[in-house]
């Protein structure tokens, strides 16, 4: 934790897979992870990487599942359904999926692997939207084959962060002030779900309505939504005329600046439910997010330190996600300074906040301006059909 800058502790073989890709042998392989399971980034990175420079054949698999949990229907509150489980939908289970492409492999058998889809997904979302029996949200999803990752079909659409919070594919124009927010490390904004591999009771894994609650470390009375502090800046769209998926890699570009040294920016991607019977205040689905510490703005090697009220641009880069928006939802864009304890807490000094105990409030602000167009980058895959 007292390394923070990128040498050559993390560079070694087990921990940087990307610096060494060369010693990998071109032999078969699949890499398989999932939409709620910290390392899709790296599973899909490794993946267009080995894909590319190795004989192989690489295949790749991605299902909606939390780390491991292929055998579960659901990810965190969030169900996606009896066709999203690796069993008896890819194979019989986990190990006979492996045993087929071992004896494909190693024993010669002619059992039909190499004709197997080389990227396999599950695209989540076009579920009732209901509580279903065990009072999860029926989120839904389906399986689809693709040639490639990322898919090529799919188009690089900004969205751009506007005055008011509203967020759209039309830039803003003029001159606007900032949203501003004052971020107390003392008092971050709690992990509701997301991309957590372990950590339970304290950090649960997936999918969750994005409002405090006694089971989530860090939340206080009267449990609000995460939008409506003070220190959460959400950015969305208007109801969608139609459904709209957004499949692969995700960034969120943004024009900042800051009263500290130093600071983190978060960024996460919402599927904002409309209200029902079953949820009356809707339900804001996270998907995926990330984050940056910002003297890192440029470079992992060094730390580069603000000017207090200079504007930097950052790009805070999300795990991968594959998720349809149904016509009436919402696209949401949240931008906050912490996701604690997923995240270490920045004391917004400058100073690395695993070795130093100093914490100091930061005013920190995000442009949205036609000079400052901050947006987040999403990967729109055209319809094939229409609901």
């Amino acid at each position: 934790w007292s390394r923070e800058t990128f040498d050559d502790f993390w560079r070694q073989t087990g921990l940087c897979a990307e610096a060494h890709y060369d010693q990998f042998a071109g032999v078969p392989q699949v890499h398989m992870g999932s939409w709620y399971d910290p390392y899709a980034r790296s599973t899909t990175d490794n993946y267009v990487a080995l894909s590319r420079s190795k004989q192989g054949p690489v295949s790749l698999i991605m299902g909606p599942w939390t780390h491991g949990a292929r055998s579960v229907t659901h990810s965190g509150d969030a169900d996606v359904g009896p066709l999203s489980i690796l069993d008896n939908n890819l194979d019989r289970d986990y190990n006979h999926l492996r045993l087929r492409f071992f004896d494909r492999w190693l024993k010669g058998i002619e059992n039909g692997w190499e004709n197997e889809p080389r990227v396999r997904i599950f695209i989540m979302g076009g579920g009732s939207g209901r509580r279903d029996s065990h009072q999860r949200l029926d989120h839904g999803g389906s399986w689809r084959a693709e040639r490639e990752w990322p898919l090529a079909r799919a188009r690089n659409t900004a969205f751009h962060l506007q005055p008011g919070g509203g967020l759209s594919t039309e830039a803003a124009e003029g001159s606007h002030p900032p949203s501003r927010y004052l971020f107390d490390p003392a008092r971050p904004v709690p992990t509701i779900g997301g991309n957590i591999s372990s950590g339970a009771p304290v950090m649960e894994p997936g999918g969750f309505d994005q409002r405090e609650s006694p089971e989530f470390h860090g939340c206080r009375p009267p449990y609000l939504p995460l939008a409506a502090r003070l220190d959460v800046l959400p950015f969305q769209t208007d109801p969608l005329p139609e459904d709209l998926e957004i499949t692969g890699p995700i960034s969120v570009r943004l024009w900042i600046e800051s009263s500290a040294a130093d600071t983190d920016f978060t960024a996460k991607l919402v599927d904002v439910y409309p209200p029902s019977n079953d949820y009356p205040e809707g339900y804001a689905l996270n998907l995926t997010d990330g984050i940056l510490r910002a003297k890192f703005r440029n470079s992992w090697e060094r730390a580069e330190l603000m000017e207090p009220g200079t504007v930097y641009p950052i790009t805070v880069r999300l795990l991968p996600v594959s998720n349809l928006f149904v016509r009436g939802h919402r696209i949401r864009v949240d931008i906050s300074s912490s996701n604690f304890p997923r995240f270490d807490v920045n004391g917004n000094t400058g100073e690395n906040p695993a070795t130093s105990p100093v914490k100091i409030v930061a005013q920190n602000s995000v442009h949205h301006d036609a000079e400052h167009p901050s947006h987040a980058l999403l990967p729109v895959v055209p319809a094939t059909r229409s609901r």
